[in-house]
């Protein structure tokens, strides 16, 4: 991404301080590039710090200079309160209070509903659903308490919290529990200065999206968009840009809002993974094995 992909005026972010959990990799990476081109100081955690760090310094060696913000990798795995708690004290006392936080740690992979184990459910509610609360109730008391004003909040969430999704059950549960927390605090806080609103994108390949929810298929599955409205995927810089409004003072009055980007898919198919009813046992079975390969591959990553 550069400078000439937003459509910003330099320094729009200058002296905004922004949190973005999984901001390590995929969309999470993308979006802190941008703010980071706008002059904000952004930090990114997840569960694998290392990699965290790696984008930090990958980041600030191509756009800190000319911006004057930075970007600071931070390891967190927000399936932990104590984490976080630890996590906000450190960035509360690195240069004083967030002024913007945005929930995009997520993970999901396809299966049949009937095959999901408790375990396998709470790989994903405890990091979409449990995790992105705990994290926005921690920085909404420290706001609250101090009494600070115009703080902005973006969860990133799915065009399925509107329909539902088979075979992507505990993500889809998960994601319309955020939207209901974005409508909800955008009424109990709103006069506490702190704004609610969310994102919900439709296909913008990354390798995380490919390896679980494609996972005997991979880009290609998103070679054929004739069935989306706009005939294309979606662009970085597209959803770049509209996580910089949601973030930017220019939003100030857009409150409890889920804003779909997703070239109309929703509307024209419905937006998620009803064709896989037509997926044969063995077709399952090779999901699961590829799926399972990936796993194991991110387990090697969290523990070096």
């Amino acid at each position: 991404m550069t400078p000439d992909d937003l459509m910003y005026k330099p320094g729009l972010l200058k002296g905004e301080r922004i949190l973005i959990t999984g901001g390590g990799t995929g969309l999470g990476r993308e979006m802190a590039e941008a703010c980071l081109i706008l002059g904000a100081q952004v930090y990114v955690c997840g569960r694998r710090g290392q990699v965290c760090e790696e984008t930090a310094a990958e980041l600030n060696a191509r756009h800190a200079a000319s911006s004057g913000g930075w970007v600071k990798g931070l390891a967190c795995d927000i399936r932990v309160p104590e984490a976080i708690t630890e996590m906000m004290d450190m960035v509360w006392a690195d240069g004083g209070p967030l002024t913007g936080l945005v929930n995009n740690a997520a993970g999901n992979f396809i299966s049949r509903t009937q095959d999901l184990s408790p375990r396998a459910f709470d790989a994903i509610a405890n990091i979409v659903f449990r995790g992105s609360f705990f994290v926005t109730l921690e920085a909404g008391k420290r706001w609250i308490a101090e009494g600070v004003r115009h703080r902005s909040v973006i969860s990133i969430l799915t065009t399925w919290v509107w329909n539902g999704s088979p075979f992507t059950v505990p993500s889809a549960m998960s994601k319309a529990g955020l939207n209901a927390m974005t409508q909800s605090l955008a009424v109990e806080w709103g006069d506490k200065g702190v704004r609610f609103n969310s994102i919900a994108p439709g296909p913008f390949p990354t390798e995380g999206m490919s390896a679980r929810l494609n996972p005997t298929a991979g880009q290609r599955a998103y070679s054929d968009m004739s069935a989306n409205p706009m005939g294309r995927v979606g662009r970085m810089e597209e959803l770049a840009n509209l996580a910089v409004y949601l973030l930017s003072p220019g939003s100030a009055y857009v409150n409890g809002q889920t804003i779909a980007i997703d070239g109309g898919a929703h509307l024209a198919t419905g937006g998620n993974f009803s064709a896989l009813r037509s997926w044969t046992d063995e077709a399952w079975a090779a999901a699961r094995e590829a799926i399972s390969a990936t796993n194991a591959k991110d387990r090697v990553q969290r523990t070096v």
